[in-house]
Parts: structure tokens; sequence; C-alpha cells
């Protein structure tokens, strides 16, 4: 079983942890009683100046393991959101990226930035958990979840106020995608079966996307040529993770990253 396979069926062990701790009804309830978002994630990254960096964080990842000694997940967030970061991608997988709930939750509410919960969304209940955390926007990974699911899912996070950001690694994954007009598309260009990184995915599927969509490029950008080799590309905003919060200064690491534009 590969990892991407070995995630999913915890994940899915894990839903029903969930609901059984907190049903879906009890927790449809607590979300209407928030008031509704306004999809300040997408904006944010349309009206950047120039490409958008979301930077994300993580304490470690499957294929690398840890990849901070002292992780400082909201003074990370607040070091990002000094040096320019459009947004913010925080993982709440706890057993292969060692994230949670509570690290989200914390930083919700010191930044002010739009964040994306990171996460292998499989269901409505993900998508309402997010709503509430406070997260802006949810993930949707076209490997992972069939037509109807996709389509299921974002329709549910659009009704909650939230922006979708759409996944995608193949040909096939653009094709589930495309038919439901996607205004943000990510371009993932680490195979989450091999956890492999080309940043030349990019390149190869950017021509298969609609000029309307916002297209962001995922992993493996680890320099300001990189970010500006993206951008002759078209692409819109660019997703940071390892290459930033490996250093010790995670923020002076994402001013140099943009240092170029």
């Amino acid at each position: 079983m590969g990892i991407l396979d070995q995630i999913v069926k915890n994940k899915r062990k894990e839903l029903l942890g969930l609901k059984e701790k907190k049903s879906f009804d009890r927790l449809r309830k607590e979300v209407e009683r928030l008031p509704k978002k306004k999809h300040v994630f997408f904006r944010a990254l349309k009206n950047a100046k120039d490409i958008a960096v979301i930077a994300e964080i993580k304490k470690r990842s499957p294929s690398k393991g840890s990849l901070c000694g002292d992780f400082k997940p909201v003074a990370f967030a607040k070091a990002y959101e000094r040096a320019g970061a459009s947004a913010l991608s925080v993982l709440t997988d706890k057993n292969f990226f060692g994230g949670s709930i509570e690290i989200f939750k914390k930083i919700r509410a010191k930044t002010k930035l739009p964040l994306l919960r990171k996460d292998f969304t499989l269901d409505a209940y993900h998508v309402f958990e997010a709503r509430l955390i406070g997260a802006d926007a949810v993930l949707l990974i076209a490997a992972i979840l069939s037509r109807k699911e996709l389509k299921i899912l974002s329709r549910t996070a659009f009704s909650l106020g939230l922006d979708v950001l759409f996944e995608v690694h193949t040909p096939r994954d653009i094709e589930k995608v495309l038919p439901l007009k996607p205004s943000m598309i990510g371009i993932n260009n680490r195979d989450l079966r091999s956890f492999r990184v080309d940043l030349d995915v990019t390149s190869r599927l950017i021509k298969r996307l609609p000029r309307q969509a916002l297209v962001i490029s995922e992993s493996g950008i680890q320099s300001a040529e990189d970010l500006l080799y993206l951008k002759r590309l078209g692409v819109r905003a660019a997703l940071v993770g390892e290459s930033l919060i490996k250093k010790k200064d995670p923020g002076a690491a994402l001013r140099n990253l943009r240092a170029g534009l």
C-alpha cells in the first residue's frame, strides 16, 4: 500500500471517530450559528500585486520526517505575515504531518491572513469542521475523490462561504475538475503516491487549464528563480512549505524568496 492509500485509509478511520464524538447534525448546527464567510482566500490571491505566496505550516512529512527541530507554528505564522505572505496553508493531519485542529485554531487567533485548511478532505463533515475552526478555504484533491464527491464537497464549501482549492497532478485529475468550472486550481508538483517532486509538472499541466482559472503551483519551490519561472508560465500563486520551514528564520527565507519579484 502506497503512502497516499495509507493516509486515506487512516483518514476514513479517523472520520468515524470524529462522528462518534460529535454528530454531523450537532456540527452543522454549530456552523449555522456562525457569520457567513466572504470568500476572502481567493480574493487575497487574485488581488496580490505580484505572484502571491501561500506559506505552509507543517511539522513533518511522510517522505522526509521532521522538517523543523523547534516547531513554533504561531511564531511562523506571524513571521510569514510580516514577510508578505498573501495567505497561509496549515496542515491539520496529525498522524502523517504532525498537524492538528488545535494548532490551526491557535494560528487563526493570531493572524488576519486567509487560511487554507490543508488536509485530505473526504466528507462533508470535514468541510463543516473547517468552517467551524475558522478556515477560509479547503483543499479537494482530485486523486482521492470521484467526480461526484468533488461536486458535492465543493458545493458544500461554497454554501458556507469557503473557497475551494482543487488540486490536480495528472491530466485525468484535470478532466475531473474542469466540469465544475473551478476559480482556483492547484497543480501539485509532488506525486502523492511516490512523493517525488518535479517543478515541470506545472509547465506541462497549466496548458490544459482555462485562462480564467487562478492557477497555484504547489511543492518544489526552492528559490526566487523558481518563483520567477512559475510567474512566466502564468501561475498566479505558489504554495511554499518545506523550503521555508526548514530554514533557521522562515520569515527571512520568505523575504528572500520574494526579493526578485
